[in-house]
């Protein structure tokens, strides 16, 4: 008999779909030389800090007695519940998986976990502990779970040992995410007295719309002036921005170069009229899905990721997380079947040979989202069902469609003298193809009939602007962001570099895509980004959870949760930025390749994490950032005599119920106060010299004491220092006065 092991069990059903009839058994499913057994995804988990390094009274309260922990081997058990207790459903539904394995009729074993990483250990795991006696394994790696492609993978199974790297990479990620996880979660709550989730991959998540969210709310807008001329030719109106922008007080400059730009008049000097076509989007890889699902139905990522988990659960489409929008060269018989079945729907069709559709060099374990040969009837899907597959089903039809779109293209350049050349673009739609069955917004910008020495009128004017903040993130542009959270910088040296050479640019746009389009493959290949197609919609959603970030309509904000978070782990110096994860991510990624091993990854992480544990000792006042513990003591009371403690946000007197309101905030105008400066300031009445003072008014930053006046804590700021006056002028000249001090001083 061979024994198969599914993920869960809707694939162990797609997979007896796929063999035949099999009798149901208890746990089980039985006939046709297989037995087909499942797990409820994990089954087990990594123990926790306890069973490692156990507090001394054997509870399980959060301490700094056992951290950091490091094993030196890590260990799973079985899936606990809130509780902590042994699953009972768990429990048994393993005992039917440790039966079958060492049945002695059962001479090989079948991974059937997802195909993925994550698939590829939770079954792993399953085997590793229920397995008595070696057997041989093999591994079912399914595209999609329809009865054909399940027939197919199971007559063309490989070695399990064949994914012995996925696996490497799948563990060192479990074991990473755990060190992150229990090790800073705990000293960041222990810390701050408030459940902070602190993950490697959450954090920059979170950081990054903190950090938009703050550049909005400190934007001060800035008021500028552009050249514009917009008048008629010829019936239509050309508007032509120049590229000099002039400052708030710049006006009378900027009117007369406008002046100058209308004496010397405008002709046409070239015109390019030519007929082009109109290529579809990429297929989709599951990010991609999610942007466009969230920008037009409003869809959270985890709701569009359920419903396309769903729809692959049910044979519709093929595995759904994907980072690929290209198909596998090996895959044109299969795209061939599903073109047969959209052609009998009556689409216009045809199997393209396009590198721009199959390249292997753009896929690293799965190829893009496509449909299956098995199409459904509407009234199969639910209305949420239909968004997502009717958007799935014709971008497919959209790019391998028969009919191309046809366009004519314009391009109007128009000179201003010598002053400055402008470049018009227009674009008309001769024969729709493709966009008849895929979304098409483009919007035809219609340009006047000119010919080359054609004038155009113009008549410049400075018209006022205003600068305008950055925008809130979208699931669009946060999945661009994790994608490649590398792209603005490596965009932005691309440009500098470009701005030494040439004027304007270089290259058409189309190249300029293929571009990004490499490079947004290759910081994915080496892990640049930031989560995985699998994991993003996870971690995102368990942000909103906590309830750092969220999401209204398809925008995502910061919540003072998100703030309270990111700004605790800066005082604490946690750095948890993209530039940290993604080293750890490469780290990742050189496992999966073979260049690393599961431990020196792991070694990367814990050395990383002890920096945060280190005792810090001849720290200057300047550098010491140390606040304590929550529940700490720190000190006597200069009011009442009674006990201060370190509380959330402040150092605060215990008798407050009694009418004490003695407290210090832990942060004064951005500058962390050290529980050995509070001391200080308790013993002596004034802490040492700080700097680091940042104004919330003007945002400069300033030095100063704290100092007890009246039962508060004041600023005693250095006296000033005036400069020196300068040596008297000879032969009894005029002395001149002294400087004035720096503005804001």
């Amino acid at each position: 008999m061979v024994l198969i092991i599914a993920e869960k069990p809707s694939l162990a059903r797609n997979i007896a779909a796929g063999i035949g009839r099999l009798r149901r058994q208890d746990g089980y499913l039985e006939g046709e030389g297989y037995l087909i057994t499942w797990a409820f995804g994990h089954l087990f988990s990594l123990c926790d800090i306890e069973a490692y390094s156990p507090q001394p009274d054997g509870s399980t309260r959060w301490s700094m007695n056992n951290l950091p922990c490091f094993p030196s081997e890590f260990r799973f058990e079985l899936r606990r519940g809130a509780d902590r207790q042994v699953d009972a459903g768990v429990a048994r539904q393993y005992e039917v998986i440790r039966s079958l394995c060492n049945r002695p009729d059962v001479d090989t074993v079948v991974n059937a976990g997802d195909a993925d990483r994550e698939g590829e250990i939770i079954v792993r795991l399953c085997v590793q502990h229920a397995l008595e006696t070696p057997k041989p394994q093999k591994r079912l790696w399914l595209p999609d779970q329809t009865p054909q492609t399940v027939a197919a993978a199971l007559a063309d199974m490989k070695d399990e040992s064949e994914y012995d790297l996925l696996a490497a990479e799948g563990f060192a990620r479990t074991y990473i995410d755990w060190l992150y996880g229990v090790n800073l979660t705990r000293y960041a709550t222990l810390k701050t007295g408030t459940l902070l989730r602190v993950g490697r991959v959450i954090v920059p998540i979170v950081k990054a719309i903190y950090d938009r969210d703050m550049a909005i709310r400190n934007f001060v807008p800035g008021k500028y002036y552009a050249m514009v001329s917009r008048e008629k030719t010829q019936g239509e109106v050309v508007e032509l921005t120049s590229k000099n922008k002039f400052e708030d007080s710049q006006l009378a400059q900027a009117q007369e170069l406008c002046d100058r730009y209308n004496a010397a008049g405008a002709v046409v000097t070239g015109v390019k009229n030519k007929k082009d076509r109109l290529f579809p989007g990429k297929l989709y890889s599951l990010s991609k899905l999610q942007s466009v699902l969230g920008k037009k139905y409003k869809m959270s990522m985890q709701e569009s990721l359920e419903l396309v988990q769903g729809l692959y659960e049910k044979g519709y489409l093929t595995y759904p997380r994907t980072n690929s929008e290209y198909l596998a060269v090996s895959e044109k018989g299969r795209i061939r079947q599903i073109l047969d079945q959209c052609a009998k729907l009556g689409y216009p069709v045809r199997l393209k040979d396009s590198k721009s559709i199959f390249d292997d060099s753009k896929i690293e374990s799965h190829s893009a989202l496509t449909p299956t040969y098995k199409i459904p009837r509407r009234e199969q899907l639910s209305e949420k069902e239909m968004q997502v597959y009717s958007t799935v089903f014709r971008r497919f039809v959209a790019v391998f469609c028969a009919e191309d779109c046809v366009v004519s293209r314009t391009e109007i350049t128009i000179a201003v003298g010598d002053y400055e050349v402008f470049t018009l673009k227009g674009m008309t739609v001769l024969e729709k193809g493709w966009t008849k069955y895929d979304d098409f917004s483009q919007k035809d910008k219609v340009l006047p009939a000119l010919k080359k020495g054609d004038p155009v009128n113009i008549l410049f004017r400075p018209v006022e602007k205003e600068t305008t903040p950055p925008r809130h993130y979208t699931i669009e542009t946060l999945n661009n962001y994790l994608k490649n959270p590398f792209r603005e910088e490596k965009n932005a040296a691309r440009s500098a570099a470009a701005a030494k050479g040439a004027e304007g640019e270089s290259e058409e746009g189309e190249d300029r895509i293929g571009a990004d389009d490499a490079a947004d493959y290759q910081a994915i290949f080496e892990g640049l980004e930031l989560g995985t197609e699998a994991t993003r919609t996870g971690i995102i959603d368990n942000a909103r959870k906590s309830g750092y970030i969220q999401l209204k309509k398809d925008v995502y904000t910061i919540l003072p949760g998100g703030e309270f978070l990111i700004e605790s782990l800066e005082q604490m110096q946690i750095s948890m930025d993209k530039y940290k994860t993604s080293e750890l991510g490469q780290a990742l990624k050189k496992v999966f390749h073979g260049a690393m091993s599961v431990r020196d990854s792991v070694r990367l992480a814990e050395q990383e994490i002890a920096g945060v544990f280190l005792k810090k000792t001849d720290v200057s006042p300047q550098q010491d950032s140390d606040t304590g513990f929550f529940g700490d003591v720190v000190g006597t009371c200069p009011l009442c005599g009674r006990e201060m403690k370190r509380f959330r946000n402040f150092y605060g007197c215990t008798g407050y119920q009694e009418g004490c309101r003695f407290s210090i905030n832990t942060v004064i105008c951005r500058r962390v106060i050290p529980v050995a400066q509070l001391q200080k300031l308790i013993a002596d009445g004034k802490t040492d010299l700080l700097q680091g003072f940042v104004s919330p008014r003007t945002g400069k930053t300033f030095e100063a004491a704290l100092r007890l006046a009246d039962g508060k804590a004041v600023f005693d700021f250095p006296p000033r220092v005036r400069p020196a006056a300068p040596a008297p002028p000879p032969s009894g000249g005029e002395e001149p006065p002294l400087p004035e001090p720096p503005p804001g001083y």
